[in-house]
């Protein structure tokens, strides 16, 4: 198990940076892919972004897939 507090911070500074275009989208998608284990809510919502990005890995990307990518990671730290 790893600790909620290190993916709180972690999925924070992805997510801002992704959102200032600071970050591509290939280095997100590998980030979220890579995540490990953790307990419930939390877990559910790594899964739920693992496995978007894992099917959602086309390019380029459209706005609208920006967004939902920005929103699944928000979802991690939000929870």
């Amino acid at each position: 198990m790893n600790s909620i507090s290190d993916l709180v911070a972690s999925a924070t500074t992805v997510h801002d940076r992704y959102r200032a275009g600071r970050m591509e989208r290939e280095t997100v998608r590998e980030w979220a892919t890579r995540l490990g284990a953790y307990p419930a809510p939390h877990g559910d919502r790594v899964r739920e972004a693992a496995e978007w990005f894992r099917v959602n890995n086309i390019e380029p990307v459209s706005d609208d897939m920006r967004r939902a990518d920005l929103d699944r990671l928000a979802a991690i730290f939000s929870t």
